[in-house]
Parts: C-alpha cells; sequence; structure tokens
C-alpha cells in the first residue's frame, strides 16, 4: 500500500511504525473472509481492509476522527483472526492500537459514549470495584427494562453469576458431574468413574518426574488479573495447585493487578501504560530479589498484552529494557503445562479424568495473538479427554473484553454463532483459556464452560471443577 506521510510525521517512532505496517498491505483481501464482523454485515469498512483504509486517511492526514472512522474502529472485536490469515504479515494490531489512540485524543464522544466507557475504565481494571459493581447489578437486576441496551448484557450477567448450580441445570460439583436433559445426563459409568476420581484424588501422587527435563522451572509469578478474581478465582487456584504438583514455586507479586489490556483496547493509553508500568515493576522488584523463571498468565487476553510490552514500550528510556524482559518471561499456562507435562508423564497408578467429550474453544487471544491454537487440545487429549473439533473454531465468540458492553447487539450474534456450533458437536463440557471468552459463552448455552487448567489440574490429581454461568469481563 502505497502511503504518504511527511518527513516530520515519519519522525514520531509510533507513526513510522504504522507506515511500514501499511505498506506491508497487498489489498488482497483475503483478510475479510475470516473477520467475524464482515460476515455478519457484508460491509467492507467493517473488514480489516476497509478498517486498514479508514486508519490510514485519518493518520495519514493527521486530521481529528470522524463519526464514521469511529463506528467502524470501534465495531473491531481486534480478535486478530486477520493477522492470522494474513500472506503479508499485515500487523493489524498495532495499527488499530494507534488509530484508536489517537480517536480517543481527537473525537469527542456523544456523552452516553463518555460515561459507559469512562464508568468501564474506572470499574474494570480493579477487582475490589468490580465485585462492587457485581452485587449493584444483581440489586438492579428488576429494573432492567428501564437501562440502557449496553448495559443490561452486565444486569444479566450478574443475574446468572448469582444463580444456585443447581438451579441452572448444570453442574460439575465435588462429586462429579451432572448435566440436565437439555444437554444429556451422563452415563452411570461415568459418573462412577467421577466419583472414584474424586475419593483418590486427594492422596495421588499424578506425575513422576522424568530425569531428561530440557528446562527447568522452578520460580514463577502469576499474574493475578482484575476481572477474574472476582469471577472466577478458582482458575488461579487450579494452576497454583497444578504448577506445585510439579514442583514450582508460585508467587504473586505485591503491586501486581490489571494487565493494562482493557482499558488499552479503550483507546486509554496513559490509564493502560500506568497499569503496565505498575505490573513491570513489581516483576523486576521480584526477579532482582529471587529470581523468575517465568510469568504465568491464565488469561489469554493478558498474556497477549503482556508479550506486547517490549513493543509498547519500546522507547521508553526507563522502562524500554525491564518491559522486554518481562515480555520474554510471560508465558500462558498452557505453555508452561506444555513444558512442565515434557519433561513428566502420568503414573499408572495416577487418577484420570474420565473420557469426558470436551469442546475446546480456543480463544482468539490465544490462537491469533500468541499462536498457541494447538496446544491445549493436546494437553488435554494427553489427559484422557475426548477433544471435539468445533466448526468455525477460528471466529471470534463475541467477548473481545469490554466488546460485549459497548457493541451488545454484534456481541449476541457473534456468541449465539459460536454456541450453536459448539453445541452442534454434542459436547458435556467446555473448555477454553479466557476468562472473557468463558463468561461470555456460558450466558447461551447450559452446557459447562470451564478453563482447560481446571480440566488439567483435575487429570493430575486435582478436585473436579465446579461450573455455574457466570458474568462477563475481559
Amino acid at each position: 500500500m502505497q502511503t504518504h506521510f511527511t518527513t516530520a510525521q515519519l519522525a514520531d517512532p509510533q507513526v513510522a511504525d504504522t507506515e511500514r505496517i501499511l505498506r506491508a498491505c497487498v489489498h488482497c483481501g483475503f483478510c475479510t473472509a475470516t473477520c467475524p464482523t464482515y460476515l455478519l454485515t457484508g460491509d467492507e469498512l467493517d473488514g480489516p481492509r476497509g478498517r486498514i483504509y479508514l486508519a490510514k486517511d485519518m493518520l495519514e492526514k493527521n486530521r481529528p476522527a470522524d463519526a464514521t472512522t469511529v463506528k467502524h474502529l470501534d465495531r473491531c472485536l481486534t480478535c486478530l483472526s486477520c493477522m492470522t490469515t494474513c500472506p503479508s504479515g499485515v500487523h493489524y494490531m498495532h495499527l488499530v492500537d494507534h488509530a484508536r489512540q489517537h480517536i480517543e485524543r481527537t473525537y469527542r464522544r456523544p456523552m452516553a459514549d463518555r460515561v459507559m466507557r469512562a464508568m468501564l475504565a474506572f470499574v474494570l481494571p480493579h477487582t475490589g470495584r468490580f465485585r462492587v459493581a457485581l452485587a449493584l447489578a444483581r440489586l438492579a437486576r428488576p429494573l432492567r427494562g428501564l437501562f440502557p441496551k449496553r448495559m443490561r448484557a452486565l444486569l444479566d450477567a450478574a443475574a446468572n453469576r448469582s444463580v444456585a448450580v443447581n438451579q441452572s441445570g448444570v453442574a460439575i460439583n465435588q462429586g462429579g458431574v451432572a448435566v440436565n436433559q437439555s444437554v444429556g445426563a451422563l452415563t452411570g459409568d461415568v459418573r462412577r468413574t467421577l466419583a472414584a476420581t474424586r475419593e483418590i484424588s486427594a492422596g495421588a501422587t499424578a506425575t513422576r518426574v522424568e530425569s531428561n527435563t530440557s528446562r527447568k522451572l522452578r520460580r514463577v509469578a502469576l499474574l493475578p488479573g482484575c476481572v477474574q478474581p472476582a469471577l472466577r478465582p478458582e482458575i488461579n487456584e487450579a494452576a497454583k495447585r497444578m504448577l506445585e504438583r510439579f514442583g514450582v514455586e508460585v508467587v504473586i507479586a505485591p503491586g501486581t493487578g490489571c494487565c493494562g489490556a482493557l482499558v488499552h483496547h479503550l483507546g486509554r493509553e496513559h490509564d493502560s501504560a500506568a497499569q503496565a508500568k505498575a505490573d513491570i515493576d513489581a516483576w523486576t522488584r521480584e526477579i532482582e530479589s529471587r529470581g523468575l523463571d517465568a510469568i504465568v498468565v491464565t488469561a489469554s487476553g493478558c498474556g497477549t498484552m503482556l508479550k506486547d510490552y517490549g513493543f509498547l514500550f519500546r522507547t521508553d528510556p526507563h522502562y524500554a529494557v525491564k518491559a522486554a524482559h518481562v515480555s520474554s518471561l510471560s508465558r500462558d499456562i498452557s505453555e508452561v503445562l506444555g513444558e512442565l507435562l515434557a519433561a513428566h508423564r502420568f503414573d499408572a497408578q495416577a487418577p484420570r479424568a474420565p473420557s469426558l467429550r470436551v469442546a475446546y474453544h480456543s480463544a482468539c487471544s490465544l490462537q491469533h495473538g500468541q499462536k498457541l491454537h494447538a496446544l491445549a487440545p493436546r494437553l488435554l487429549r494427553e489427559a484422557g479427554f475426548t477433544v471435539l473439533d468445533i466448526p468455525e473454531s477460528h471466529i471470534c465468540c463475541g467477548s473481545a473484553g469490554t466488546y460485549s458492553m459497548l457493541q451488545p447487539e454484534m456481541s449476541a450474534q457473534l456468541r449465539d454463532r459460536k454456541v450453536r456450533n459448539i453445541e452442534s458437536v454434542q459436547p458435556e463440557i467446555i473448555a477454553t483459556g479466557n476468562i472473557g471468552c468463558i463468561t461470555q459463552i456460558a450466558q447461551a448455552t447450559g452446557v459447562p464452560v470451564v478453563h482447560t487448567v481446571e480440566l488439567l489440574d483435575w487429570a493430575t490429581g486435582g478436585p473436579p471443577p465446579v461450573s455455574s454461568p457466570q458474568s462477563p469481563g475481559g
């Protein structure tokens, strides 16, 4: 793609990077075939190629964003499916990040939008505030019809979060898995296997160490996150249990919390940088104190953000080196478990999970953002689960951080499309690696939705996971 940035513009490193991204685009249009919003609307401006043209025109002319550009860039999920499809290596993620920052600086949104986005930025990155918001949303549920559509998603999800497991009709409880008639009951043999697994797992040794391990992981920091601890604290608990089962010391560095991704995708670069710097400083102190072999992330959206810290702070003289080091240490939990399990094998006497039919949903941030599509399904199969292939597995579920609240109509269409595809393979349970996907999918299906690490923890000696409908999150 031909560009016309001035020499003065190109003196800005961000503009120079944007020009390189734009010049890589050859207008082929392959990206449109895998873009979720283009599939819904058929509008060229709702596909990556159209958005690239809009961003180019805005940034090249250095003009304030207009309503059309904002509309179509806001509709982008940043699922990054286009980056997987693109034969030219166009780094769409960094381009749209730049465009959204420019929009935030130059465009005055309607009052309702400004209030909504400010509220999300104030609440979601802070676990305590988010817990309070969930409680208030449950109280406001009877007045749902009086709220704007974009607020109703939060109210519905908060109500779902408070529903008892036995009322939801689907539960994985301490004795095993119970599935109501709408999704099919499990056989008595499987129930007995589940019960037996639970009885012996507490005292069993799930793995035996091989002597030829190629990578030693002895001390790692676990990212606590922001939304996930309020919605599903059991995910990090399962990760910690499993890592410690393999002899890995797990710490949470004081001062770590939100990774900055939620506000980053809102274009609020100052807020995002502040949150990221707090994490970088905390991990740097931990590295300098006792050392870290890895920084482990159980929400793949956060993992994609952490792995990009090196780029985001590349021009910051105080954080460039530290940020790059943090990015180099960042690992999705599936990567770490893949390394550990490569050096271990399942003991013949260890408890094993029954061969449940698991529909694995590959989160966009994992398969497109981190290129880790095949790893988690392989680990699940090796653990004894029957992993089912989902039709259109490359298409986003519509969660995308705050997207489900900012673009509720498109988000709901994508969610329902994803659930139809998942239920078409008749799974007994759904697994995925991102809290946003878990909460999004759980709102539209009766099939239990759990994190991949919860199943792997179970298969290696941990308790069966407990599942109930959850709230949305990033």
